[in-house]
């Protein structure tokens, strides 16, 4: 039996996650349009750059001027990511950013090594000394992902007791450091995912920790993100990162097509929430004007679908 959220949170990931696979580096003045269209769709939280090393992801290495030039809007939430202690100091000094600490896991040793030059254990224990240093700034964690949760383009399928031994240590480590538990994120990194798996993952989670709440980074690599979602959703899972036209992909897990590597379409999302009675707090159209724009700065067509269709209201008004 289905047991779907009333609202639903899309965290936007496009701008920073988008631009950050693709070879070419787009003029900033086109991003920073892209991240002003995004803020006026009633999306509360984006994603706006990362604060990682220039020269593993030059596409990132003018964040802090982005966050300069944007203009903010009420209420939304601009955020940014980082992988080691250097760009979590570099967030703290940049212009306006929103810190939303997060704790990142990874039961695939391989794409640990990859993404954080680190192994999957070292990586484990980096995340105290992260909660000691969020502590020691006056923050609390706002979530802690585990990446690969289903499978990993280098070490293949990723066994789901791996995955939960990895929310365990979270849960232990939140009761150590007496810190509440954030949103515990199941990330499909790299699109392993399918929605049978997606429930057995939530269903074991909620049963591990039944008053967490739980979220969802699911990517559409392999053509199965929308369905993972309403998987997802009929868990009553209340928060998905995504990413606008289905842009975006981790440049360090081994994809054999970039532009297939991306996040599941925000606008497809958003669509079929509204579709199933749930609500967003999401102007669609909007969003659609917004992922038409970022086709439009890649230069190519992107994997969005309703952003080349519309929604179904003008139809229905039609009659």
């Amino acid at each position: 039996m289905s047991d779907f959220p009333k609202f639903v949170e899309f965290r936007e990931e496009g701008p920073r996650e988008g631009f950050q696979i693709e070879k070419k580096i787009y003029p900033i003045e086109e991003r920073v349009d892209l991240i002003d269209l995004l803020s006026d769709t009633g999306l509360k939280r984006i994603q706006v750059g990362s604060f990682v090393s220039p020269k593993y992801v030059p596409q990132m290495a003018d964040t802090g001027t982005l966050f300069q030039r944007i203009k903010r809007v009420p209420g939304v939430n601009y955020t940014a990511l980082w992988l080691n202690d250097k760009g979590f100091r570099k967030a703290l000094t940049a212009h306006e950013v929103d810190i939303d600490p997060r704790l990142l896991f990874y039961p695939s040793d391989r794409f640990s090594r990859e993404n954080n030059n680190a192994s999957s254990m070292e990586m484990r224990e980096k995340q105290r000394e992260w909660v000691r240093l969020y502590k020691a700034e006056g923050l609390t964690v706002d979530a802690a992902y585990v990446m690969t949760a289903f499978g990993c383009n280098f070490e293949g399928e990723i066994p789901q007791e791996r995955v939960l031994d990895d929310f365990r240590f979270i849960l232990d480590l939140c009761a150590d450091e007496n810190i509440p538990v954030p949103i515990l994120v199941v990330a499909d990194t790299m699109g392993w995912g399918n929605p049978e798996a997606v429930k057995r993952m939530i269903g074991k989670l909620r049963n591990m920790a039944p008053e967490a709440r739980i979220g969802m980074h699911i990517h559409d690599t392999r053509g199965l993100g929308i369905a993972n979602v309403y998987a997802a959703l009929s868990m009553g899972v209340d928060m998905f990162e995504s990413s606008i036209a289905g842009l975006g992909g981790c440049p360090f897990a081994g994809h054999g097509h970039a532009r297939a590597a991306g996040n599941v379409s925000t606008e497809d999302a958003v669509f079929l929430c509204q579709e199933l009675g749930i609500e967003t707090g999401i102007d669609l159209d909007k969003l659609i004007i917004a992922a038409q724009k970022a086709e439009t700065i890649i230069g190519a067509p992107l994997m969005g679908r309703v952003m080349h269709t519309g929604g179904l209201d003008k139809y229905r008004k039609a009659k």
